[in-house]
């Protein structure tokens, strides 16, 4: 499975982006996709995940329920994440990534293939 993030780019505080991740080369209505992201000499950190049945979940970190929103469209194999009222903390790289059971996880560890990121910069 290959996985490309893109939609990133920077934004003023209370901006919005919609970030994108395409999957190629697997059974992608199968796999739960995803959302981490990685600060400036931070560790990777949790955003969202979709499973194969739809179900959402977002970290309770962070502060993005409410801001966030992640959602799949399998006839593009492609997975959404909306941002908005963006924070100068939410600057990262996002990165999507692949959990092959369909479940989704916090934990990285569950996801088997990841994508190469894209930049998000919030700042005035």
């Amino acid at each position: 499975v290959q996985l490309q993030a893109s939609g990133g780019g920077s934004v003023q505080p209370g901006g919005s982006l919609t970030l994108s991740c395409t999957a190629s080369g697997g059974a992608f209505s199968s796999y739960a996709m995803g959302w981490f992201r990685q600060g400036p000499g931070k560790a990777r950190k949790f955003v969202a995940v979709i499973s194969a049945h739809d179900t959402t979940y977002y970290t309770d970190s962070d502060s993005v329920k409410g801001r966030f929103t992640i959602s799949r469209d399998n006839a593009k194999n492609t997975a959404y994440l909306q941002m908005n009222s963006l924070k100068p903390e939410d600057t990262a790289v996002y990165i999507c990534a692949v959990d092959s059971s369909g479940y989704g996880s916090s934990w990285p560890q569950g996801y088997g293939y990841w994508g190469q990121g894209t930049q998000v910069t919030v700042s005035s």
